[in-house]
C-alpha cells in the first residue's frame, strides 16, 4: 500500500512538472489564435474569437517569411562549417601531443566564456570593410567564433574514447586517412557528432545580438524581425506569439531528430 501510494505521488509531481513546463507553451499557442483586441480585453484560456489572421500575415508578407528563410541558412551554414572545422582539430588534440596543446586547448575554450557583445564592433567593422555585411555567411562566420570552441571540446571527448589502437590497425590493413576518417572513425563517434550538431543548430537559432547587428535588409533573421511588432499603436501580440510558435518548431524538430544522440552524449561524453 505504501509502494503504490509513493507511486501516486510520483504520478502527480510528473503530471504538475509537465504542466508546469508546458504551460507558457500552451499559452503561447493560444495567444497566436487570438486577435490583439482580445488579449488586451480580457484573460481566457481558449480563443473566443479564433482567427488565423497571425499566421496568414506572415505567411502572405515577404518580410515574414524570409525572416524564417534567412535564419535557416545561416544556422545550417554555421553548423555545417562548425563541423568540418571541429571534426579534424578535436582529432588532432585527441591522438597527437604538441607544444602548447593544453594551453591551445583551454583558449579555444576561453573564447567562449566571452558574450557576443564583445565582438560585436570589430566583426561590423571588418564585415563593412570586406562587403560582407547584411549575408548570411557574416552571421554564420560570426557564430562560428563560439561554436567551434565548444564543437572541438565536446567531439575531443568522444575521439578520446575511441582506442586508438583502431587508427593503427586500419592503416596497417591500407587505409589512406582521409577514407579511415569517413568510413570507420566517423561512424563511431555518430553519437558526438550528432550532439555537437544539436548544440551548434540551437545556439546559431536563438542568437540575437549579432544575427541583428550584422544584417540590415537581405539576411535578416526571423529574431528581428519580431520586434516589427512594436508600431505606434503598441504590440501586435497576436502576431508576435503567432512568430513564436513557427520559431519553436524548428528546434523541436532538431531535438526529435538527434533524441538519443544527446542522450548518449550526457551520458558518455562531454556535454
Amino acid at each position: 500500500m505504501q509502494t503504490k501510494d509513493m507511486s501516486m505521488r510520483k504520478l502527480l509531481g510528473l503530471i504538475l512538472y509537465i504542466s508546469f513546463i508546458l504551460l507558457p507553451i500552451y499559452w503561447l499557442l493560444m495567444m497566436s489564435f487570438k486577435t490583439n483586441e482580445e488579449i488586451l480585453a480580457q484573460l481566457t484560456l481558449w480563443p473566443q474569437d479564433f482567427t488565423f489572421k497571425n499566421y496568414i500575415t506572415i505567411f502572405t508578407d515577404s518580410t515574414w517569411y524570409m525572416g524564417y528563410v534567412n535564419s535557416m541558412i545561416y544556422v545550417v551554414l554555421n553548423t555545417a562549417i562548425t563541423l568540418t572545422v571541429a571534426l579534424p582539430a578535436a582529432y588532432a588534440f585527441s591522438r597527437f601531443k604538441f607544444v602548447g596543446d593544453k594551453h591551445l586547448f583551454f583558449w579555444l575554450l576561453s573564447n567562449r566564456m566571452a558574450p557576443p557583445a564583445v565582438f560585436l564592433l570589430p566583426f561590423f567593422q571588418l564585415y563593412s570593410s570586406v562587403g560582407l555585411f547584411d549575408t548570411h555567411l557574416a552571421v554564420a562566420l560570426a557564430h562560428c567564433l563560439f561554436s567551434i570552441p565548444l564543437a572541438v571540446w565536446i567531439l575531443e571527448g568522444f575521439m578520446s574514447g575511441v582506442p586508438k589502437e583502431i587508427d593503427e590497425t586500419a592503416f596497417i590493413d591500407g587505409y589512406s586517412f582521409g577514407r579511415f576518417f569517413i568510413k570507420i572513425f566517423l561512424p563511431m563517434i555518430r553519437s558526438g557528432i550528432g550532439v555537437t550538431a544539436f548544440f551548434s543548430f540551437m545556439f546559431s537559432w536563438v542568437e540575437l545580438l549579432l544575427a541583428r547587428t550584422l544584417t540590415s535588409v537581405d539576411a535578416k533573421p526571423i529574431s528581428a524581425i519580431m520586434t516589427r511588432t512594436v508600431g505606434a499603436a503598441g504590440i501586435d501580440w497576436g502576431l508576435l506569439a503567432a512568430a513564436g510558435v513557427l520559431t519553436i518548431i524548428p528546434g523541436i524538430l532538431v531535438i526529435w531528430f538527434v533524441r538519443n544522440h544527446v542522450a548518449k552524449g550526457f551520458a558518455l561524453g562531454r556535454v
